[in-house]
């Protein structure tokens, strides 16, 4: 058994241990809206449930050199935004949008993928994902680095409306299988549901 310590590595290092460690990982793509209502789209796998009275999610978006992304700004600024869950039918053009641009373009404008009004926020949603929820911004956090340049901005979202698929949801409940969710490996993998198997909690 290896130990490391974190202090002893780079920050690189560091996340490599992180994303080979800590997976799957689900994916959230998120719809934000910049200030000159230029439609962003981004992944994040930095991703998951908060609490379920409020429903809440959290998703980690990483700074570079200290500045915020576009995601980030853009929930800061207008406090909502959609997120998607990720899956096979649309993953490749996900994978299009983590593409680097600069904040007047709109990721949406390299996919063939179809902006949808929200019903409770100004964020629009994606018309391909089986699953949205949009989100009002609950709280969040500047984290990591140091105070004048932190590393992260830990964004907690408050669920205000759900948008599922008909064909998913059936008493109350999702069907995994038919969603077909695709999560985050290390590197450029990625995985898919895969076999399910039930292990019964004790009282």
């Amino acid at each position: 058994m290896l130990t490391i310590y974190p202090e002893k590595q780079t920050e690189r290092d560091n996340y490599k241990l992180l994303i080979g460690s800590i997976l799957p990982r689900p994916i959230a793509f998120i719809t934000t809206l910049s200030a000159e209502g230029v439609l962003n789209a981004a992944p994040y796998s930095y991703f998951n449930i908060v609490s379920a009275d409020p429903p809440m999610l959290s998703v980690s978006v990483q700074r570079k050199n200290g500045v915020r992304k576009d995601t980030s700004r853009n929930i800061m600024e207008t406090g909502s935004f959609v997120v998607h869950i990720s899956d096979e039918d649309y993953i490749e053009a996900i994978n299009l949008t983590a593409a680097n641009l600069p904040p007047d373009e709109s990721e949406v404008d390299l996919t063939q993928l179809t902006a949808i009004p929200s019903a409770k926020i100004k964020v629009p949603g994606i018309a391909e994902a089986k699953i949205r929820m949009e989100c009002t911004l609950e709280q969040s956090l500047a984290l990591g680095g140091n105070p004048s340049s932190p590393a992260c901005d830990l964004i907690i979202g408050r669920i205000v409306c759900f948008h599922i698929a008909e064909e998913l949801y059936e008493s109350g409940r999702i069907d995994a299988q038919l969603l077909k969710p695709v999560s985050r490996l290390a590197g450029n993998n990625y995985s898919r549901l895969g076999e399910i198997f039930s292990i019964y909690r004790p009282n």
